[in-house]
């Protein structure tokens, strides 16, 4: 039995990895796809203050307080670097680390800055509103669905200059996988990230919203890898 440790990207929740964690659950491992701090069904709590280091802290202390070992840890747009600081605090627990279409920054850059986009507006200074065009991809009854539950997000988290202290010094067994009809991060992004942390590089013809659109085949790569 494998343990996996599901994290979502910016504006989500728990709730993008219904279909994919049912699945691995089927196949017979654990599952744990937490919703981080001022999102989704916790968005209430948004306010001043959440980082990216306490996004981090908050996956880390799961595998603590739930003695998960051996920790495959999955990480979508945003929700690369969040599993990235993770891992950073408690390495011990991590057996692997998986990027689905996900964010890897080196120290000082940014999500705007990888991805080539001006930081989100905010009137607040706290949250990132909810981009117009960010459903696009889906169909129609899909994108209902989703939009029903996007939220905002901290803006702290990918927008402030990223410190991982410690991470790039370690040596992690990381798989990247790459959706062709996505931009985000971009293609020369994800390959860089496979490349600097020696990990494989795979690329799969789907959106970014893979883990919605097409569940069997995230279910089917992260079993390959349990």
């Amino acid at each position: 039995m494998a343990t996996y440790v599901l994290v979502h990207g910016s504006w989500q929740g728990s709730w993008i990895w219904k279909e994919v964690a049912a699945r691995l659950r089927a196949a017979g491992h654990l599952v744990y796809h937490p919703t981080l701090d001022g999102c989704a069904e916790r968005k209430a709590s948004m306010r001043p203050g959440i980082t990216l280091d306490t996004h981090g802290s908050e996956v880390a202390g799961l595998m603590f307080y739930d003695d998960l070992t051996d920790v495959n840890l999955v990480g979508v747009g945003g929700g690369g670097i969040v599993m990235a600081r993770a891992a950073e605090i408690v390495p011990e627990r991590v057996r692997r680390l998986i990027f689905i279409d996900g964010l890897m920054c080196r120290p000082g850059e940014t999500e705007p800055i990888v991805n080539s986009n001006p930081a989100t507006a905010s009137l607040d200074g706290v949250t990132r509103p909810v981009p117009a065009r960010t459903l696009s991809e889906l169909d129609p009854k899909l994108r209902e669905w989703v939009s029903a539950r996007y939220t905002p997000h901290p803006r702290s988290p990918t927008e402030d200059p990223v410190g991982l202290r410690d991470f790039w010094s370690r040596k992690w067994q990381v798989d990247v996988l790459r959706c062709k009809q996505g931009n985000v991060p971009p293609e020369a992004h994800q390959k860089r990230t496979a490349e600097l942390l020696g990990g494989t590089y795979t690329e799969i013809d789907a959106s970014h919203m893979i883990w919605l659109t097409h569940p069997d085949e995230v279910a089917k790569y992260l079993l390959a890898r349990a």
